[in-house]
C-alpha cells in the first residue's frame, strides 16, 4: 500500500514550488464557480493549464518564461488552487468548457495553450471542441486515449480510493490556497472518477488542424509509442528533405525525463517551445 501512495503522489503531486515572482492575482466567476488567474507578461496571449492536484506556484519557472514573449493567462482549475469547487463533476469536456468560458469573460479571441498532464489534454479537448480559440497547442505530458498510459500506471488507477490521497501531503498543502480547506475529499474524489473515465479520441485528433507540439518524457505516464501514434495522427512522422514543407505539429522527447520531473526541465522544453510558437524549421542541406 505504501509504494502504491507514493507512486501516486510522485505522479500528481509535483508539489516542489519553484521560485518565481507571483503576479497579482484575480478572480472571474466561470460557470458558477469563482476562477482564480494570474497574467503576466506581454505580448500575444497564451493560456496555461495546470495538472491534477496542482495550481499556478506549482507549474514552477514555465510560466514565467513563457510570458517572456507572451502575456501569459495561468488559470486554476475546478476545485484547484484558490478556484471554487461546484456541484458538478470534473471532467475534460467540463474543463474545456470552462477554458473557453474565461476566455469569453477576459476577452480573448484566440490564444496558444501550454498545458500540462490533466491541463494538456484539458488544452487537447479545447481544440477539439473549440478550435476557433485555440491557434497552437503545447501537449505536456498528456494522452489522448487511456491505453496511452503506462501499463503499470494503468493497474493503478483501480487501486485508488479517496483515503490514499487524504493521507498524502498534498491533502494538507491544498488548504493553504483552497477557499474551502476541507474540500480535498470531494477534489479527489472527483480526479479518481476522471482518470476511470472513458478516454478515447484518435479520431477527433486525426480530425485536428490545429498545430500541436507534443513534448514528453522518456520515462513519462505515457508510452513512447503513444506519443509517436499521436504525433502520427497529425500528420507527422513522415521524411524530411523531399522539398515538401514539414507538417505544422512536432514532436519532442526529453531524455531520462520522468512525467513529475517533465514540468522542471525548463531551459529544454523552452528550446523546443520558442521555434513551434514562431514556426521556425531547422535548415537542411536541400533547403
Amino acid at each position: 500500500m505504501l509504494r502504491i501512495i507514493l507512486t501516486v503522489a510522485a505522479l500528481f503531486a509535483a508539489s516542489v514550488v519553484f521560485a518565481q515572482e507571483v503576479p497579482e492575482g484575480n478572480r472571474v466567476e466561470i460557470n458558477g464557480m469563482q476562477m482564480y488567474y494570474e497574467v503576466s507578461g506581454e505580448g500575444e496571449p497564451m493560456i496555461v493549464l495546470h495538472g491534477g492536484f496542482m495550481n499556478i506556484p506549482s507549474m514552477g519557472e514555465i510560466v514565467g518564461r513563457l510570458a517572456e514573449t507572451h502575456r501569459v493567462y495561468a488559470l486554476e482549475l475546478q476545485g484547484h488552487g484558490r478556484t471554487t469547487d461546484i456541484d458538478r463533476p470534473i471532467t475534460y469536456p467540463n474543463l474545456a468548457g470552462d477554458v473557453a468560458a474565461f476566455m469569453e469573460a477576459v476577452e480573448i479571441e484566440k490564444a496558444d495553450v501550454f498545458g500540462y498532464s490533466m491541463g494538456a489534454i484539458t488544452g487537447l479537448r479545447l481544440a477539439i471542441d473549440f478550435p476557433e480559440k485555440v491557434d497552437q497547442l503545447i501537449f505536456a505530458s498528456g494522452v489522448y486515449d487511456f491505453q496511452g498510459w503506462q501499463p503499470a500506471f494503468r493497474e493503478l488507477i483501480p487501486q485508488w480510493t479517496v483515503e490514499m490521497f487524504t493521507a498524502m501531503p498534498l491533502a494538507e498543502e491544498y488548504k493553504a490556497l483552497a477557499p474551502n480547506p476541507e474540500g480535498f475529499p470531494a477534489l479527489a474524489e472527483k480526479l479518481i472518477a476522471l482518470e476511470n473515465a472513458p478516454l478515447a479520441w484518435g479520431e477527433e485528433v486525426a480530425a485536428l488542424e490545429t498545430p500541436v507540439l507534443i513534448i514528453a518524457g522518456d520515462a513519462d505516464g505515457s508510452t513512447l509509442e503513444h506519443n509517436v501514434e499521436m504525433f502520427r495522427l497529425l500528420g507527422g512522422g513522415i521524411m524530411g528533405d523531399t522539398g515538401e514543407p514539414l507538417p505544422a505539429s512536432r514532436l519532442a522527447i526529453l531524455p531520462a525525463t520522468s512525467h513529475t520531473a517533465l514540468i522542471g526541465q525548463v531551459d529544454l522544453m523552452m528550446a523546443f517551445i520558442g521555434p513551434f510558437l514562431a514556426g521556425e524549421v531547422p535548415k537542411g542541406w536541400f533547403d
